[in-house]
């Protein structure tokens, strides 16, 4: 259920870093308490840390690996879902 999500919105042709931000705050609603702090906190360091990055090809490679990701963390707390 979630991974389908992930696929479907990983497809999109000109990927936005506004909007997959966004995504994965979403996604981070979804998990418990605790994991939902931690992994928010992950997302806001880590678009913080590359948010001056300009080269396009490594742009498009943080995105995948964040979709990557982000699936991985989805299939750990809820493994029947995925």
């Amino acid at each position: 259920m979630f991974s389908n999500a992930i696929r479907k919105f990983s497809s999109i042709q000109s990927p936005c870093p506004k909007r997959l931000f966004k995504y994965l705050l979403r996604q981070c609603d979804k998990l418990p308490s605790g994991p939902k702090q931690y992994y928010k906190f992950q997302i806001k360091q880590s678009f913080k840390q590359h948010k001056t990055e300009s080269d396009p090809e490594r742009i498009r490679e943080i995105i995948r690996r964040s979709y990557e990701d982000a699936e991985w963390v989805i299939k750990k707390y809820f493994p029947e879902k995925s």
